[in-house]
């Protein structure tokens, strides 16, 4: 839910060249992904709820909070969730170009979208085999990548590579990286579908980092060993590299890796955002439908349809806007998981922590200075990119005011209210 491996790291290097690259890469989980790992793992081992974040949010802040916690995440998902077909059609494109002319690359995504439901739809341990498959599978031309690497020193320097028409810089750079570091909240949304969340969710939050970290920096020191240009890449180049280094047959592995990426992430996500349209409709926020499951499955059937149709309209926008708009809503729905953290242990100072933030009170407020620090740069970037005539920033800011009016919608048609939030922790499902 976080990494899909290296792929979608080029216009980091693009942006910033491979020094700077490294560094950010390097930082990045410190200053971001460390901090959001220990917040997640201190309020999903206290509350291993169905719906993850948003019954955080809601039980630290009420029920506006919650609402807008649910209304920001699937509104950013609907975005984030466009970007993996995205990435499977640019990887596709390499090896066929074929698919890049017309509407074909979109009808690709498309498919992508409609089987990532199905399979999602068929239950969570279908999903979570074929995600342990995939990750296998597509690191594997990276390991190759970095064991020749070595032997190719400075012999790429003056490799003649196709013209780029990307235009990132090294702000885009550092978005696209806090995107490739983002994520650690969606696993949180099927607590109630983990085995001892209370002890798994810190431990897997820990170790990912560290294995996402090095799963984006060794591939980029390797390649800078070569001497290739930076100024040559950009999303999807990863499969030109492995053909100048291996030649056809590991260009064509890493061409369909990247692919894979794009599809094993899509698949898993779909199973993290669909649980929280599920514990809106448990809750009477939503229609009683939105909580409708599948007799086999117990997967919530409607929701995934429902999502997928909001996600297969976002296909097309391309990938650097996609991420911008993604940052931005997400990194307020972020901010208010920070605050939830904070409320909690002001309010229920006596709650059942397994895993907590170290350092008391002031540990629980400096984990989110650097998060929200970098978060900043999302507003600047926002401001250049443009949605529908309109700079992003304020695109992203008529979707936040939008869940203002979807809540008081919601709260009129329901005036009797919706269901208290949970105070007792649910029994995990094995």
């Amino acid at each position: 839910m976080v990494s899909g491996g290296t792929y979608g790291t080029e216009d980091i290097v693009r942006g910033a060249g491979y020094g700077k690259a490294i560094l950010i890469l390097l930082l990045t989980p410190i200053l971001w992904s460390l901090p959001t790992a220990f917040m997640i793992g201190e309020l999903s081992s206290a509350l291993p709820y169905e719906g993850g974040y948003y019954a955080w949010v809601r039980r630290a802040m009420g029920n506006f909070w919650g609402f807008q916690e649910a209304w920001l995440s699937l509104v950013a998902s609907i975005f984030d969730m466009a970007i993996y077909p995205t990435l499977f059609v640019l990887y596709l494109t390499r090896l066929f170009p074929w698919f890049a002319v017309g509407y074909r690359g979109w009808m690709v995504g498309l498919g992508v979208v409609i089987v990532c439901a199905l399979l999602n739809i068929a239950g969570v341990r279908v999903v979570s085999t074929t995600s342990l498959w995939l990750l296998i599978v597509l690191s594997a031309p990276f390991i190759l990548i970095v064991a020749i690497a070595p032997f190719k020193l400075g012999a790429l320097a003056h490799a003649v590579t196709k013209p780029t028409t990307s235009s990132v810089d090294i702000l885009t750079g550092l978005l696209i990286c806090m995107w490739n570091y983002m994520g650690w909240d969606n696993a949180s949304t099927i607590a109630t579908e983990v085995e001892r969340p209370q002890r798994t969710y810190p431990r897997a939050m820990l170790a990912a980092v560290v294995i996402v970290a090095l799963s984006y920096i060794v591939p980029v020191a390797a390649m800078w060993m070569t001497g290739l240009s930076s100024s040559a890449w950009e999303t999807g180049f990863w499969a030109d590299i492995a053909g100048l280094l291996g030649g056809p047959l590991l260009r064509v592995g890493l061409a369909l890796g990247g692919m894979i990426s794009g599809f094993g992430m899509f698949n898993a996500l779909v199973m993290s955002y669909s649980r929280l349209p599920l514990a809106m409709a448990q809750d009477g926020m939503l229609p009683r439908i939105f909580g409708r499951l599948h007799p086999r499955s117990r997967a919530p059937w409607v929701a995934i349809v429902v999502c997928a149709i909001g996600w297969a309209l976002c296909l097309g926008l391309g990938f650097e806007r996609l991420v911008t708009i993604d940052i931005l809503l997400y990194g307020a729905s972020l901010s208010l998981e920070f605050i939830a953290l904070i409320v909690l242990r002001v309010r229920e100072p006596e709650l059942h922590r397994p895993f907590r933030v170290p350092g008391g009170m002031f540990g629980a407020i400096a984990v989110g200075i650097a998060p929200m620090l970098l978060l900043g740069f999302s507003v600047v970037r926002s401001e250049t990119e443009q949605v529908l005539g309109m700079s992003s920033f304020a695109f992203g800011m008529l979707l936040i005011a939008a869940g203002v009016v979807a809540y008081l919608l919601n709260h009129t048609l329901k005036p009797e209210g919706w269901a208290p939030a949970p105070q007792e922790k649910p029994e995990a499902i094995a």
